[in-house]
């Protein structure tokens, strides 16, 4: 049984590393800001807000809401990049296939504010198939919120050049 992670939770060694090196995403785009915490098939992140953040808006000074969905997937995508250098395993790739329930309950992600998104496996198949019940909080109020699901193949590289043919 998984349990929800909240900032009380925060694991500062965790907390103190580099988000990159659990994400196979690179700047510029890597949009989440840090791990907070993890435990069994849970993650916390967290996003600030600043004028450099991808996608923001100058005119709203925000970031729009639909950038969620990928603060989201990187959080779920830190999530496997956590379990895999647990199991001395290389970072790899996965895709975004699609979203449920998907509510945005804000207009974007405003500047200068911090925003955690938490992350909890619901299920997964040996194949990579996964769904996560993902949420987006700011200052303990559910923003954002959606179950997203995601494929993570085991060889990324064979199944783009399948997928293209």
């Amino acid at each position: 049984m998984s349990i929800p992670l909240t900032t009380a939770d925060i694991d500062n060694e965790l907390a103190g590393q580099n988000v990159a090196d659990y994400l196979p995403h690179r700047d510029p785009m890597i949009l989440i800001s840090r791990i907070l915490a993890y435990c069994d098939d849970n993650l916390l992140s967290e996003t600030v807000i600043s004028e450099q953040s991808a996608y923001f808006d100058p005119t709203q000074q925000l970031v729009p809401n639909y950038v969620g969905i990928e603060y989201m997937a990187q959080t779920i995508a830190a999530l496997a990049g956590v379990e895999a250098k647990a199991n001395n395993l290389p970072i790899c790739i996965g895709f975004l296939l699609g979203s449920r329930k998907l509510e945005m309950n804000t207009q974007g992600f405003k500047l200068g504010e911090r925003y955690h998104t938490r992350v909890t496996r619901l299920y997964q198949e040996d194949t990579g198939l996964a769904v996560f019940d993902c949420q987006i909080l700011h200052q303990d109020q559910v923003v954002a919120s959606a179950n997203v699901n995601v494929f993570q193949p085991q060889d990324a590289q064979a199944y783009i050049s399948q997928s293209v043919q």
